[in-house]
């Protein structure tokens, strides 16, 4: 040890401490917080852009909530409504066990604009209850714990007191002066940690070190952004007809498609869609088959629009007036039916943007403006718009054509190839609409590659179409659904189209009607939004050549008027399935869903086995995959995600057919060509007056031995 020199001073011990370290708190949302809150979700492109959710919509807000050593930790919601009301959700722990994942499931029923932040915190009572557990039944500090948690009790009593609770207040001093009575101090134990003073515990219980997650945001759509069934019909083919004088077509008029709009309404649709409406162009006109040889009477293409008489704020006149379109509107609205209008942002050669605003296409080299390609398919009817070229007056030309559509009536658009357009666009023109008329909802017709699909629904699409259309096989089906379901839910919503105008799917080709009616009850089953072309009741699937997936004799390139009432009286048509599962997706709340989707197993490649439960209600959905054949299999059920126990007996009443059987965790089903599904509810006790007998033994199938493939049979099963 060196000495001090003469004359200096030995310091003191406070002197030879080491200077103090300021800790000053991170700003919120840039490290982690005192109790960390890590891996929030639903959040979009880092809270940018809301998460999804409608009106009566169940979805779960999860988030990953720890701490440092073994104290416990809380987890919680906090939700603020439009209108700036605060409400709070306990959280969850979720599975599986060790990850410190919390869940907490909200159902939001106001529209509008709200924010979430999740709050993890230290828990004082949750770490007692762990301590008392432990050391009573071993003896161990057992005063010390005692008087520890009369303390919590007593604060627990006075809080609940300050909040009017008097009930929970005198249940937890009644707590905290039970762990001094003369009872054995293990039964002291189990009535302090009954299941009503936990409850008044969790209500009023410490809260301490709370630490909160930035706030995110959520918009709540209207109930139809998430749930409803279109139906899509051209009104130039409705009541369109042939002069046996001239020998050319007279078109069909709204006023002539109001049967349609009947139609569409007595089989249950809700949306009915319109493809253009609008004045179509002459130069480059295509002719039948997407030729480029037009006689003097072919219509051309509704997408093509645009001509002398106007463009998009125009109606083609064969069609009728702005009159004539109001009439067409309140008739579905009378009907319960909504009108969804394409919006297709591009113009014919004549169409008067490219006179009076030829800035906003591309020119190519030789002068000449760019028309619209996929390579091979050529679309010289059609000048795409260049959006980088007079920003500002695409954007506002493009809203104030909505907002004329929207003034007659009009709340839904489908949109034509937004993929072709600028995200950042649809961003702008999606939130100024949202801004001042919240319930207009947008369709995007984007079949493109996944990125973008989402990009479209996290910038404000409401629905999108999927790739639905190519998903045929049993293993595609399962991986597509759970993620549309799981993985993409906040961001994106599915509407399943069994077909489209340009869209005539390979399996409609070749699986003759059995087909339609297997792509029918997938879509209608599997998602809460579905939709059907025309024609498609009709098991229309003239194929315009092989390995082509277009319509021959498309709709889009000329008139085709269909003889409705022949096939209604022929029954040669698909109207009752229809009607039938509409009308089952407006009885059962789990059809309605979208994340609420579970598989099943069946060992059979060719069945398909899945549920849908809310609450009380559960359908349970069995499809044969294989149009051309009979299919025989095992069912094995996941009696937890039916809300049953695995030894349980039920009954599951045949919505299709109004049989009801008797099943267990391992039925039997048999599905024919003719019969190639099974759309079954749950019958639960008291829910349900059955209308028909059960049917014990409808055709019993072989009895196994129990197997690797599932459980052994708990019961009797039947199946058809």
């Amino acid at each position: 040890m060196t000495a001090a020199s003469p004359g200096s001073s030995v310091p003191s011990a406070a002197d030879r401490q080491p200077p103090a370290v300021v800790v000053t708190p991170p700003e919120r949302g840039t490290a982690f917080g005192r109790i960390p809150v890590t891996k929030v979700s639903p959040v979009i492109e880092g809270g940018a852009y809301p998460a999804k959710a409608s009106v009566g919509e169940a979805f779960a807000i999860r988030a990953t909530v720890f701490r440092e050593g073994h104290d416990a930790v809380g987890a919680s919601v906090v939700l603020t409504d439009p209108e700036g009301h605060v409400s709070v959700v306990p959280m969850h722990p979720s599975t599986p066990a060790g990850f410190d994942w919390w869940a907490a499931e909200v159902v939001l029923e106001t529209e509008g604009a709200w924010t979430f932040r999740v709050e993890g915190w230290d828990d004082p009572w949750e770490t007692w209850v762990h301590t008392a557990e432990i050391k009573i039944p071993a003896g161990i500090d057992v005063a010390l714990v005692c008087t520890e948690g009369k303390a919590l009790f007593a604060a627990a009593a006075e809080r609940a007191e300050a909040s009017g609770d008097a009930a929970a207040a005198t249940l937890l001093r009644d707590a905290g002066t039970a762990l001094d009575s003369e009872q054995q101090v293990e039964d002291r134990l189990e009535d302090v940690l009954a299941d009503d003073v936990r409850a008044a515990m969790a209500a009023h219980g410490p809260r301490e070190l709370v630490s909160p997650s930035p706030d995110y945001p959520v918009f709540v759509d209207r109930r139809a952004a998430l749930y409803a069934s279109w139906y899509e019909f051209f009104p130039r083919s409705q009541g369109a007809r042939l002069d046996p004088e001239t020998g050319r077509w007279v078109s069909g008029t709204f006023d002539s498609s109001h049967e349609r709009l009947e139609a569409a309404a007595a089989m249950g649709f809700d949306v009915v869609y319109l493809p253009p409406v609008h004045p179509i162009g002459t130069s480059f006109r295509k002719g039948p088959n997407n030729t480029l040889t037009p006689g003097p009477a072919d219509p051309g293409s509704p997408w093509a629009i645009g001509n002398v008489e106007g463009g998009h704020d125009a109606i083609h006149p064969d069609l009728g007036d702005f009159d004539a379109f109001d009439r067409f509107v309140a008739k579905a609205k009378s009907l319960g039916l909504e009108i969804a209008m394409d919006f297709a942002l591009q113009a014919s050669p004549d169409h008067p943007w490219v006179t009076d605003h030829p800035e906003w296409f591309s020119q190519r080299a030789d002068g000449s403006i760019a028309y619209a390609e996929n390579p091979p398919k050529k679309y010289q009817d059609i000048y795409p718009i260049n959006f980088d070229r007079d920003r500002d007056g695409i954007y506002l030309e493009s809203l104030r054509i909505l907002k004329l559509w929207m003034s007659h009536g009009v709340r839904i658009f489908r949109v034509d190839n937004p993929h072709t357009k600028p995200v950042d666009f649809w961003a702008w023109l999606t939130a100024e609409i949202r801004r001042t008329d919240p319930d207009v909802l947008f369709l995007a017709e984007a079949f493109t590659k996944p990125a973008m699909m989402h990009a479209l629904g996290k910038a404000g699409f409401h629905q999108g179409y999927t790739y639905f259309t190519w998903r045929n096989e049993k293993w595609e089906l399962e991986e597509y659904l759970s993620e549309l379901t799981t993985e993409s839910d906040s961001f994106f919503r599915p509407n399943f189209f069994v077909n489209t105008p340009d869209i005539l799917p390979t399996f409609l080709q070749w699986g003759g009607r059995t087909a339609f009616t297997i792509r029918a009850v997938l879509a209608a089953t599997t998602s809460p939004t579905w939709g059907v072309y025309s024609g498609f009741e009709l098991f229309e699937n003239a194929v315009l050549a092989p390995g082509r997936e277009e319509y021959l004799d498309s709709e889009k390139f000329q008139y085709r008027p269909r003889d409705w009432q022949a096939a209604e009286e022929s029954g040669e048509n698909l109207n009752l399935l229809l009607g039938t599962l509409n009308a089952i997706r407006r009885e059962h709340p789990s059809l309605q869903q979208l994340r609420n989707l579970h598989f099943h197993h069946a060992p059979h490649d060719s069945v398909i086995v899945y549920s849908k439960r809310s609450g009380d209600d559960v359908v349970l959905t069995v499809v044969n995959l294989d149009p051309l054949n009979t299919v025989e299999s095992e069912v094995y059920l996941d009696m937890e995600a039916l809300g049953l126990d695995p030894a349980d007996v039920f009954l599951v009443h045949e919505e299709l057919t109004g049989q009801t059987w008797r099943w267990g965790q391992r039925a039997y089903v048999r599905l024919t060509v003719d019969d190639p599904a099974h759309v079954l509810s749950i019958v639960q006790p008291g829910r349900r007056q059955l209308a028909t007998p059960v049917t014990e033994a409808a055709e019993v199938g072989p009895d196994p031995e129990p197997s690797a493939d599932g459980p052994a049979p708990a019961a009797t099963t039947t199946g058809r």
